[in-house]
């Protein structure tokens, strides 16, 4: 029996995902209500297509609430947290070829100090605990789920901006990382991209801006139009992943998003690959239908559909931020 552990690739099947259900209001900007609709619509969204979700809820007001959004497939479980983006506090799953599933709990400090909340860097052992799942202690390094992507055959996609961010593991060295990053999560090669997608909060996320949809196949945006403010940023991160011999495929991006004078990090790169669906955030961008149709193709195998993302963006992430799955063993 192999003891070789390797975080497998998000279109492995899963058996659940969990879902993070909005509860600070004075974190939506006076959009809370609307946030947690969208989140609803989302979970709701995979539950129906045949998958288990499981919406985690903070008290007993938030499950009330929740309840009254949910498809009656959604299953909510009332948990200590504080940020809703799970993808980052929750456990990260590795599989053995034996299908032995471990849980990797990594050390968390609010994006650089940025946002730490209480509850925050113990609901991923309190999740891994209520599913069976064994971790050997905390990793003794920081790391967030959204800071990678992996392919599934080693390789996994990162951001300088981010994982080389001195607010992170300033005494670890770009070697360092890539040696821990094997060690703990089986990814033996790392395509380094530069940085990710202005006024992102969480220094630049990978999943914000470059998604594998297939081994060694990358998924970039492409810049909308000459306004576009990350146009650069796309381009870059295409030249390097070309150099590395990695297949891109082009994804039309939503453009130039404001909210008052703030460019926002709006990106269709955030969306989230389930079991039997895809679900792609939209931002009431004319560039929305092109953006999920061009997602829907890299996907032929799963239905595709777009929910407005907008509100659940106004708290600083994502679908794909507010969700964490749990690969199945086989």
């Amino acid at each position: 029996m192999t003891s070789h552990f390797m975080m497998p690739p998000e279109w492995h099947p899963q058996d659940w995902l969990w879902i993070g259900f909005p509860h600070l209001a004075e974190e939506w900007s006076g959009v809370i209500g609307q946030a947690q609709e969208q989140i609803a619509a989302f979970a709701s969204a995979v539950a129906d297509s045949g998958q288990e979700v499981r919406l985690v809820v903070r008290d007993a007001a938030n499950e009330m609430r929740a309840k009254t959004l949910v498809s009656a497939a959604v299953k909510l479980e009332r948990r200590t947290y504080g940020d809703v983006w799970l993808r980052d506090t929750g456990p990260l799953t590795v599989l053995n070829d034996a299908g032995e599933r471990k849980a990797r709990l990594f050390g968390f400090n609010g994006w650089g100090e940025k946002y730490l909340m209480p509850g925050d860097q113990e609901i991923g052992a309190d999740l891994a605990a209520s599913s069976g799942l064994l971790a050997d202690g905390k990793v003794d390094w920081i790391l967030e789920g959204g800071a990678l992507d992996g392919d599934g055959t080693g390789l996994v996609a990162t951001t300088e901006q981010c994982l080389l961010n001195p607010n992170r593991n300033p005494h670890l060295s770009r070697a360092d990382l890539e040696m821990r990053l094997q060690r703990d999560l089986g990814y033996d090669r790392v395509l380094w991209l530069g940085d990710g997608l202005i006024n992102d909060h969480t220094d630049g996320h990978v999943d914000n801006l470059a998604r594998f949809v297939g081994p060694n196949r990358l998924a970039l945006p492409r810049a909308t139009g000459p306004d576009d403010p990350n146009a650069s940023i796309y381009a870059d991160a295409k030249a390097r992943a070309l150099d590395a011999g990695v297949n891109v495929v082009e994804v039309p991006s939503p453009g130039r998003i404001e909210w008052g004078d703030m460019i926002q990090p709006a990106s269709y790169m955030n969306f989230v690959i389930t079991s039997n669906l895809v679900v792609v955030p939209v931002f009431g961008s004319p560039h929305d239908d092109d953006g999920v149709a061009a997602i829907a193709e890299l996907f032929p195998e799963r239905a595709t559909i777009g929910l407005m993302g907008d509100a659940v963006l106004a708290g600083g992430g994502g679908f794909h931020c507010a969700s964490q799955q749990m690969p199945s063993r086989a």
